[in-house]
């Protein structure tokens, strides 16, 4: 994803071809809403301006970012062809973000391997709640859409390579 010092070109997509065959899940955990509120509108902005049909992107919410991995499965298991797990976690005065960011990590990281589906990490590891609004549609941009982009160009990637 884009730093500071990165010009975000990225972030833009090109084309998918027949975006309309497409379900697109987006799973989105409810802690620290406002910016996971703001990055699932960033994600949802940018699958419907690659063409993805409003009727096939899936948003559902979850109660925080350790139940991403579980929500992406079944995500996967009702058809779509990629999910974006999306949540926030900001780093507190316990080793909590350390096991949470590692078990969400690795469990999405499992389901790209296991599902052959892109599973992209939308999940932002902040040490500061205003790192987390830069990235929220703040000074950094939108995880959200630069994770939805990579949802597409996998997908891209896929059916290029797969048909």
């Amino acid at each position: 994803m884009a730093t500071a010092n990165n010009s975000g070109l990225h972030a833009h997509f090109s084309s998918l071809d027949q975006p309309e065959k497409y379900k697109v899940g987006i799973a989105v955990a409810e802690w620290n809403d406002q910016i996971t509120g703001a990055l699932a509108d960033g994600a949802k902005s940018a699958l419907l301006e690659a063409g993805i049909p409003s009727e096939k992107i899936l948003l559902h919410p979850v109660a925080g970012s350790y139940e991403l991995p579980l929500a992406s499965a079944l995500l996967l298991d009702a058809g779509c062809d990629a999910v974006i797990a999306i949540g926030c976690l900001i780093k507190g005065d316990t080793p909590h973000f350390e096991y949470i960011s590692e078990a969400v990590t690795q469990g999405i990281m499992r389901l790209n391997l296991d599902s052959r589906k892109p599973v992209i990490f939308g999940v932002l590891t902040t040490l500061t709640m205003q790192q987390a609004l830069d990235r929220a549609g703040g000074s950094l941009g939108n995880k959200g859409h630069e994770a939805a982009v990579a949802a597409l160009k996998m997908l891209k990637l896929k059916s290029e390579l797969l048909g």
